[in-house]
């Protein structure tokens, strides 16, 4: 080939990418604020740490030098109180509001019940909320699971109640340990939860059809296993329902019991946040300042103590507050550290996406009523410590309703993918605060069915209207 052939070749693909070059600039031009800007990366430091921050130019001048675009949390960073005003301000009109409605909920009844009776406050009569409130919040917690998917589990309180029976009859009639009474209680409630997880997961049953027929079955049962005494007594001189009476506490009411838990809750939280901030510094993302994770727990730290001082004017902290207060933290390190905890969120957050991404929701639906029935077992032998015995009305009245009613008013959302299980916690406050307020005023139990009621109404419309809010946030 001659070089003159070559030169003329040469300045044709150079004609032809100067065309290709205009062309591209043309479109652009054409498509105005909307063409997309270049794109780069800039490296940042803050707090001594590198993290990565996207780049882009300005729409109106795609020629101009890229601009950062900075992680709004290290704004809120860097302004200080200021920062984090402002961050509190957007989240409450987002809709965002947590568990600042509890709070606020609880302030409102401690101070009314307050000054209509000076005993509500009493170191006694806030230990006999503690005491009461773990054998309903321990169904709560299997609820919690249930509610993350958007469905609802009517046959808790059945199962509470048939899983105290069982264990009287295991260790009554059967003269069985109480100990291995107990395993074989819990697996009894695992295994209904997981029937009635097939039944929705598999055959496609609605979940409140299948626990509802589960809520009159189990009852069913219950009642036939009682017989026509409908009582049975349980030996509480030691084994499981002693530990879990009125007269039973941790460390035998010794006072350095309680500051030990409290302490050891401090503890667990400061290195929970410790081990986030060094996990999201690795990953180089923007993480938590050691300043606030030290107000944080500081703000626990409080709490704790104050709680522990006043339990100790009492007569110290029940065993039966310690495991519902052990179990509240396992199941939040579960449902927020562990690749199942975020597969039940994914579920709940949208079935079809979470389908697609891999996740087997049929196991993971089985899985969670199978929790919720373990967790009902578990709440039906509270009930058992309580009274040392298994009755017609375990499980029964309003128990079920109560136990929704705390998960939600805690915060876990009746649509599912949003919650977390100190809603439990929380809700159970609320509720038990108001029935022990009404009965040191002698209020009729319908007026305590009114008030619980209108609190929970209360707490649906403030997640729906915070959904909406989130929504039209952009962030729903």
């Amino acid at each position: 080939m001659s070089d003159t052939s070559k030169t003329v070749k040469s300045d044709n693909a150079e004609a032809e990418k100067a065309a290709q070059g205009d062309s591209a600039e043309a479109a652009k031009a054409v498509k105005g604020d909307g063409a997309e800007a270049p794109k780069a990366t800039k490296v940042e430091k803050t707090d001594g740490v590198v993290e990565k921050q996207a780049t882009v130019a300005p729409a109106d001048d795609p020629t101009a030098a890229p601009v950062a675009v900075v992680d709004p949390r290290l704004l809120v960073r860097e302004e200080g109180l200021k920062g984090y005003v402002t961050e509190f301000k957007r989240k409450v009109k987002g809709g965002e509001l947590g568990s600042l409605p509890v709070f606020i909920g609880l302030i409102i009844i401690w101070t009314i019940f307050q000054l209509q009776n000076d005993r509500f406050l009493s170191a006694e009569n806030l230990s006999n909320v503690s005491y009461f409130l773990s054998a309903t919040g321990m169904l709560a917690i299997g609820l919690v699971f249930v509610l993350l998917l958007g469905e609802i589990d009517l046959s808790v309180g059945s199962v509470s109640g048939l899983a105290s029976t069982l264990f009287a009859v295991f260790v009554v009639d059967h003269t069985m340990n109480q100990w291995v009474a107990l395993f074989l209680t819990v697996l009894t409630g695992v295994a209904i939860g997981a029937l009635h997880g097939w039944f929705f997961a598999k055959i496609g049953v609605p979940a409140f059809v299948v626990t509802l027929a589960g809520f009159l079955g189990w009852n069913g049962l219950m009642l036939w296993l009682l017989g026509s005494s409908g009582t049975i007594n349980i030996p509480a001189e030691s084994g499981p329902v002693h530990l879990l009476g009125q007269s039973s506490f941790f460390m035998d009411q010794a006072i350095v019991g309680a500051y030990l838990l409290a302490g050891l809750g401090v503890v667990l939280m400061l290195v929970g946040n410790f081990g986030e901030q060094r996990r999201r510094r690795i990953a180089g993302v923007p993480f938590r300042p050691t300043s606030e994770i030290l107000i944080r727990v500081g703000a626990l730290g409080i709490a704790s103590f104050v709680a522990a001082a006043v339990l100790n004017n009492a007569a110290g902290v029940s065993n039966a507050l310690v495991i519902f207060l052990a179990c509240l933290v396992i199941v939040d390190f579960v449902l927020r550290r562990t690749t199942y905890g975020r597969k039940v969120f994914a579920v709940g957050g949208g079935i079809e996406a979470a389908r697609r991404a891999g996740i087997n929701v049929a196991l993971i639906r089985i899985t969670v009523f199978a929790i919720a029935g373990g967790f009902a077992a578990v709440g039906g032998m509270f009930f058992a410590g309580q009274t040392a015995s298994a009755t017609l009305n375990a499980g029964g009245g309003n128990t079920l309703m109560l136990a929704i009613a705390a998960a939600v008013i805690g915060g876990t959302s009746l649509f599912g993918g949003r919650g977390s299980v100190w809603s439990a916690l929380l809700g159970m406050l609320v509720i038990q605060s108001i029935q022990t307020g009404l009965d040191l005023l002698n209020m009729n139990t319908s007026i305590q069915y009114m008030i619980t009621g209108g609190v929970l109404l209360g707490a649906v419309v403030i997640d729906s209207v915070s959904r909406k809010s989130q929504k039209a946030a952009g962030r729903g």
